[in-house]
């Protein structure tokens, strides 16, 4: 309690906004978990429908499966990195995403290129990003007067 107190302002309302953003992802992930076990019942039923052999729907559910189970990943990440979320897992799950719209709308073409030029526009800055130095210099030495 006495910590509290010593601190300012401008050091408390950075620390009530990250317990906010935190209790929010929290229950996000609730959210996202039970909508990732619903899928797993969907695609039970879809399996044991015998007369309903649509294979597109299948694909389509399992992608959408990879991309609740890649938002709850990006989550956990979020809180084993000191609250921050690692650029490639936006990327792995805007291809997923970009690669169930095809699947789900391939009745145009030009759409399916259009999804297609996005994918290979996110894979190349996957491979821009792992080529590029982990370490970045220090930004502060820029901006010495």
């Amino acid at each position: 309690m006495n910590k509290l107190k010593s601190l300012t302002l401008e050091q408390l309302i950075p620390k009530v906004l990250q317990a906010v953003l935190n209790i929010s992802l929290i229950f996000l992930a609730i959210i996202l978990s039970v909508l990732l076990v619903q899928e797993l019942f969907i695609f039970g039923q879809i399996l044991l429908q015998k007369e309903n052999n649509d294979y597109k729907l299948f694909l389509a559910n399992i992608l959408l499966f990879f991309l609740y189970f890649e938002f709850i990943t990006m989550i956990v990440k979020y809180f084993k990195e000191d609250y921050h979320f690692p650029l490639r897992y936006f990327l792995y799950i805007g291809i997923t995403a970009m690669i169930r719209l095809i699947i789900v709308d391939h009745d145009h073409p030009i759409n399916t290129l259009l999804y297609s030029l996005v994918i290979l526009i996110l894979i190349i800055g996957y491979f821009i990003m792992n080529i590029t130095p982990r370490e970045r210099p220090d930004s502060r030495r820029f901006f010495k007067n």
